[in-house]
């Protein structure tokens, strides 16, 4: 049986690993740069998906910004008369060009809301989203207050299970926990960028804490190095200024050094680098739910894999600690 974890302010258990869904939506551009993975099969996501739930995964994380909708149609037809299976979460709050596959900006207005709902719930083919987030993680209180209210509203008509926020501002996540169906975070977090403040608040609060690239856009699976260069239709080689591990889609030379160091650790026990890099995340903290992209049936069979190796043993976790501590030294 598969490792399931309570799921946050909820009444449900997720797998402790989850799919994300950002590279399975293709092509589409932020800023007038590529922000997909390259090409993409969806025939071969869909099976990947389906591999997923055979294995026992159940928690499976989209957004209508991926592939401006593409990913949400890819998830609604791997999960059709599999619905009752799977833990749903996606996001809004990015407008978009569906024709033109375009990000456009940001609204996160009440009726923007209820709009953007309703086409998610069309694309998925299903009558409520388990876990409905907040996708632009810099508001004004004023903002996340009126899309707050929305999103309770739309757990009381049933149209949303739960709703979550992704964010790594934990002081304005805290602030949404007066509201009763608020009940996970999505953060950043991964052997390369930890975040202390919001686990510390998913711990006192009962959050479940979703993890966003948790092996820092494939860099912690271990197959590039320094002759890697990803071209201009792969986001991370599309120039994005917040792509912080590569330049020019080349991994730059003091991540590759982090993760010379970290290498050995990673793959004790029996692990891949990728294992290593989920199991770190799994010992970080009871409330993780680390959701790393895939596009084949391979990924998704290392990644879940990290279930059956656990979480890395604390003293392997100590020893990370103090490689990472004495670079920060030396920086």
């Amino acid at each position: 049986m598969i490792t399931q974890r309570p799921f946050g302010r909820t009444n449900r258990k997720a797998s402790a690993i989850g799919l994300g869904g950002w590279a399975i939506g293709g092509h589409f551009t932020l800023d007038g740069r590529n922000d997909g993975w390259g090409d993409v099969d969806d025939a071969q996501s869909i099976r990947a998906l389906q591999i997923a739930l055979d294995l026992g995964a159940n928690l499976f994380d989209s957004a209508d910004a991926y592939g401006t909708g593409h990913s949400e149609r890819v998830l609604g037809a791997a999960l059709k008369g599999r619905r009752d299976e799977a833990i749903i979460a996606t996001k809004f709050g990015f407008t978009y060009d569906e024709a033109k596959r375009a990000l456009l900006g940001i609204d996160v207005s009440p009726d923007y809301i209820d709009w953007a709902n309703a086409q998610s719930l069309k694309r998925l083919g299903v009558e409520h989203i388990d876990l409905y987030q907040i996708h632009p993680g810099d508001l004004t209180e004023a903002e996340a207050d009126a899309a707050a209210g929305a999103l309770e509203k739309l757990a009381e008509a049933g149209r949303i299970g739960a709703w979550g926020w992704s964010t790594d501002n934990a002081e304005a996540a805290r602030r949404m926990l007066v509201y009763p169906h608020f009940a996970a975070v999505q953060q950043e977090l991964s052997v390369l960028h930890d975040g202390p403040d919001m686990l510390a608040l998913c711990a006192e609060a009962g959050l479940a804490s979703l993890n966003r690239s948790p092996l820092a856009m494939g860099l912690l699976s271990g197959k590039f190095n320094a002759s890697t260069r990803l071209p201009g239709s792969d986001v991370r080689g599309a120039g994005h200024a917040w792509v912080r591990h590569f330049k020019d889609g080349v991994p730059t030379p003091e991540v590759l050094a982090r993760l010379a160091a970290l290498r050995d650790l990673l793959t004790s026990g029996g692990r891949t680098p990728a294992q290593g890099a989920l199991g770190w995340i799994l010992a970080r903290s009871s409330h993780t739910f680390p959701i790393p992209g895939f596009k084949t049936e391979a990924q998704v069979r290392d990644n879940l894999g990290a279930l059956e190796k656990g979480p890395l043993p604390a003293a392997v976790m100590a020893e990370i600690e103090a490689i990472l501590g004495m670079e920060m030294q030396d920086a």
